[in-house]
This record gives C-alpha cells, structure tokens and sequence, in this order.
C-alpha cells in the first residue's frame, strides 16, 4: 500500500438503523485498532517447553479512537446520547486501498476539551460489540 492521506480514514455511523451511513463529526484523527487474546494450551509434553497457543482460539475486538471538532449540533447531541444511553449501533471505518470495515460498537469514552482562545473539541474511544465484517477495495 502506497502513502495515503489519514484524512481519508473515514468513520460513519448508521445513526437512524436505517443503513444509511454518516460521517462522524469532524475528526481530525483516527486510529483503528484489533486484537486478539490468545488460549495459551501449553503442557508438559510442549516441544521444548515452549509455549503453544490454541489455533483459532480466543476473543478477538477492536477498537477506534480519534479526535476532532463537531461539524454541529445535532452530530454533537447523537454522539453525546449514544454514549450515556449506552447505545450500540453499526459504524463504518473506510481504510484507504485496503477496505471497509463495518459492524457493531459502543462509545466507551467522550472527552471534551477546549481553551479560552479556542474551540471545543472531543475525543472518543468506541469498543466493538459483535462479530464485524471486512470488504477489500
């Protein structure tokens, strides 16, 4: 994959169920992360007493944080009662020659920042919350 623009790692949320998605606020940075816990299966008659990890096994998530300013109030007043509403709803991450990701999450922290000679921002962290899909571009 070539250099790509971060401000085309796109977050969009479906925020009616109807399955129309819209971007998130006005983010100014993203990051998507995803792991996976590994079963550790190790025993006494493990090959050199190394380590094995059960194939397939464990619980796999992920994870989207970013930043950024609200483009208005209404994009400002979604987010905010999805959080404390604990609202899980389906959110779309498109990465740049790579694909879309698409699925389940639940906000999981909002944080406003601002300062006197300047503008209101938010951080957020969003948690997965079902099984997600993957589309290559």
């Amino acid at each position: 994959m070539a250099a790509q623009k971060g401000k085309d790692l796109l977050l969009k949320l479906d925020s009616n169920g109807s399955g129309t998605f819209v971007t998130v606020a006005g983010l100014r940075s993203r990051v998507l992360a995803f792991n996976a816990q590994a079963i550790d299966i190790t025993d006494m008659d493990s090959a050199g007493e190394w380590r094995e990890l059960l194939d397939g096994g464990g619980i796999k998530r992920a994870g989207i944080t970013g930043s950024g300013l609200f483009r208005d109030a209404a994009s400002d007043a979604l987010l905010r009662q999805y959080f404390f509403d604990g609202t899980i709803r389906d959110y779309e991450v498109t990465i740049p020659d790579f694909g879309v990701l698409t699925g389940k999450f639940q906000i999981t922290a909002l944080e406003f920042t601002g300062r006197h000679d300047g503008e209101l921002s938010f951080d957020m962290a969003l948690e997965s919350a079902g099984q997600l899909s993957f589309a290559a571009l």
